[in-house]
């Protein structure tokens, strides 16, 4: 198969509106071609003018760690054009960074979860782009996760940097894909294109969603394999605990939870006994690890990790989401005083709750604390939005 940088490479049919005009690159580590050419080298040696290059959250050379670490804007040291940050002092580019260039080539490999802050910065792209007559094309690239569909719409003004607007947590789309739903949903009146990938099949074994013939390569410093990506709608969650999602240690995001004070078979029996079902679809394993830095550093924390890989991933049955919304469950269950939430700012947010902001609303903390509500309730809540949302894009959808 082809992803729409090596399709755009390969057809100068497709490189020919580009003839003539300055392009911009949107792009970050994981942005390369078949070969592993990162794209920024392969479109100015295919001839392209390049003109300037942006950088998304983690920066293009995606040395940034953390949450709320900022990269600066700088100067290629290669080709000499400038690389601006969408993630320093702006979030959005500014009208000097928008001159730069006439085409945007968003080149960026998302995860398929609504928190993943390169989703938003499509969004923001699009809209500038449209404030200065500016034309944006994604090349387009899978999804990882696929097109399942899981958890509770934002909430109108619960929108941030991590919620660009009313999706669920996993919204099972391409970027591509997303483009055209911010347009619709935005009424955004700008020149958009999209290049296709060729042969991308979300719902065929053993990637499903992600081909078999492609090496991983992080789009984030902590996003480090398939299984990550899968998981991810769950475990991002933990962003919002003050349990250790295991950043400082080799797996982080593949874990249900870490701390040095909860008793993790414990908790997976209490997980099994409130809601059996939702721990279908992977594998869960007690686990021990000591973070180097963040949450816990230096401590040993026991934990449970997820492995929806291999022979124990169904990818149908899988829902990270509601099995991380049932590992915090489980722990207030258990341990009705321990302090779950993070109380601590968020990607800048400082009036909300962590977890709030990062499910776009209350709903899910809520049926977390409250011990009179069961399964059945967080499910009633999530299934009608998910219905709703596979309603809303399925006109969308570029690959079947």
């Amino acid at each position: 198969m082809k992803f729409g940088i090596d399709r755009l490479l390969a057809d100068q049919t497709l490189r020919k509106p580009l003839e003539g005009r300055r392009v911009a690159l949107v792009a970050h580590p994981a942005s390369v071609t078949q070969d592993l050419t990162h794209s920024l080298d392969a479109l100015i040696a295919a001839g392209l003018n390049v003109t300037s290059a942006f950088g998304p959250q983690h920066g293009l050379k995606g040395d940034k760690q953390d949450n709320m670490v900022e990269t600066e804007d700088e100067t290629d040291p290669v080709y000499g054009i400038p690389v601006f940050s969408l993630y320093g002092e702006v979030r959005r580019p500014s009208g000097q960074m928008m001159s730069s260039a006439d085409v945007f080539l968003f080149d960026l490999q998302d995860l398929g979860c609504r928190i993943y802050t390169f989703v938003t910065t499509l969004l923001y792209l699009l809209e500038e782009a449209a404030r200065h007559g500016k034309e944006v094309w994604v090349l387009d690239r899978p999804n990882p996760a696929g097109r399942p569909i899981e958890g509770t719409l934002l909430v109108p003004g619960q929108e941030s940097f991590v919620g660009a607007g009313p999706m669920p947590m996993r919204h099972g789309l391409t970027m591509g894909e997303m483009g055209y739903w911010f347009i619709r949903r935005f009424d955004i009146d700008v020149a958009y294109r999209v290049i296709e990938m060729e042969g991308w099949q979300p719902d065929a074994a053993p990637g499903y969603g992600w081909p078999e013939d492609r090496i991983w390569i992080n789009p984030s410093p902590n996003a480090a394999s398939l299984n990550m990506a899968r998981a991810y709608a769950g475990t991002v969650m933990i962003e919002g605990a003050m349990l250790s999602e295991a950043r400082g240690t080799t797996r982080p995001l593949e874990v249900l939870f870490g701390a040095p004070d909860v008793d993790a078979k414990a908790v997976l029996a209490e997980m099994e006994r409130i809601a059996p079902q939702w721990l279908a679809g992977c594998a869960l394993r007690e686990c021990w690890f000591t973070p180097t830095f963040h949450k816990h550093a230096g401590e040993l924390c026991n934990g449970i990790m997820i492995h929806a890989e291999g022979r124990f991933y169904d990818h149908h049955a899988f829902r990270p989401w509601r099995l991380q919304a049932l590992a915090f469950r489980a722990i207030r269950s258990l341990y009705p005083d321990y302090e779950i939430w993070r109380d601590f700012p968020y990607e800048y947010e400082f009036d909300r709750l962590a977890i709030d902001v990062i499910n776009g609303g209350p709903a899910l903390r809520e049926w977390v604390d409250d011990p009179a509500r069961d399964a059945g309730d967080l499910d009633t809540i999530a299934a009608a939005d998910e219905a709703a949302w596979r309603e809303q894009v399925e006109g969308l959808l570029l690959y079947r």
